[in-house]
């Protein structure tokens, strides 16, 4: 089975969260681990952030959607 790891970069990670939501919903059934990494110092939430995928199979059609609205990169496994 292939697995594809998709990283994606969010500059404006609080008001992207409810597209991004809507988008990683669509393709649930195919998202297999969902990570979400920023930066978070005691005085000061980042609103930058990167989260990691794992999708089950090529994830082609996900990342496309995605690169539509954010910088991505992408991880192919055999």
């Amino acid at each position: 089975m292939a697995i594809t790891i998709i990283g994606v970069n969010l500059e404006n990670r609080i008001e992207s969260a409810i597209e991004f939501q809507k988008i990683i919903t669509k393709f649930g059934c195919d998202i297999r681990t969902r990570i979400g990494l920023h930066s978070c110092p005691e005085e000061l939430c980042s609103n930058k952030g990167i989260i990691l995928l794992e999708v089950i199979g090529d994830g082609a059609e996900l990342a496309a959607e995605l690169k539509k609205h954010w910088e991505i990169q992408t991880m192919h496994f055999e």
